[in-house]
């Protein structure tokens, strides 16, 4: 058994990061936002505060010179990569296709679709295969003012995944079955939601719960 700590949504709160941990897990996701518009250097303090492995990527409000920061952190930049963490397999994509607000780290559903192709074309599949991306699938956990606003491409892949980690909408916070897929919006953690994460040692074996700290 593994227990991720899932985060999104920080918008440069950190405040709630030690009653974060206090929840002992064995390593923690980061679905983007975790600044709210920069500065990108604001994250150091943050990461030099996490003692167990933490796997990230930028949120639609971070700015795009965070890519470089998050590189040379303490955490792992996922943003269009893969990783394999013991029997669990994670791929990552960032920012979010586009919004009507113009934030800084927008992408077309085509370069989000090319992302996630290149990296799962080279992707490792174990146990469990995890998608960490801030836009929510297409028609999933995707709701806001009264409209459909996720990513279609990150909805046609969703079959490559067992469970998708998205944020995005902070009025979506929950978990959702389709298709045999776990998907979970972990809520703000600017507001000390998160979610717990345990992974079993079977396939499919996926436990999620949504936590307030």
């Amino acid at each position: 058994m593994m227990d991720v700590l899932l985060l999104a949504d920080l918008h440069g709160e950190f405040g709630k990061v030690e009653s974060f941990l206090e929840l002992s897990p064995d390593a923690i996701f980061i679905a983007g936002d975790i600044t709210n518009m920069g500065p990108a250097n604001s994250v150091d303090p943050l990461f030099a505060r996490i003692d167990v492995p933490t796997f990230a990527v930028p949120g639609n409000c971070d700015p795009r010179e965070i890519l470089d920061v998050l590189e040379h952190s303490d955490c792992v930049c996922l943003h269009g990569s893969q990783i394999n963490l013991g029997k669990i397999s994670i791929v990552g994509v960032g920012g979010s296709n586009p919004t009507p607000f113009n934030t800084p780290f927008e992408l077309t559903d085509k370069q989000i679709d090319d992302l996630l192709h290149s990296v799962l074309a080279k992707m490792e599949r174990t146990v469990h295969n995890v998608l960490i991306s801030h836009p929510p699938p297409f028609g999933i956990l995707d709701m806001a003012g009264g409209s459909h606003v996720g990513s279609n491409s990150v909805r046609k892949h969703l079959s490559s995944f067992d469970l998708v980690c998205c944020a995005h909408i902070h009025e979506q916070r929950g978990v959702v079955e389709e298709a045999g897929v776990k998907v979970v919006n972990p809520g703000m953690a600017a507001l000390g939601q998160c979610a717990m994460i345990h992974f079993g040692k079977e396939s499919k074996d996926i436990r999620v719960e949504l936590l307030q700290v």
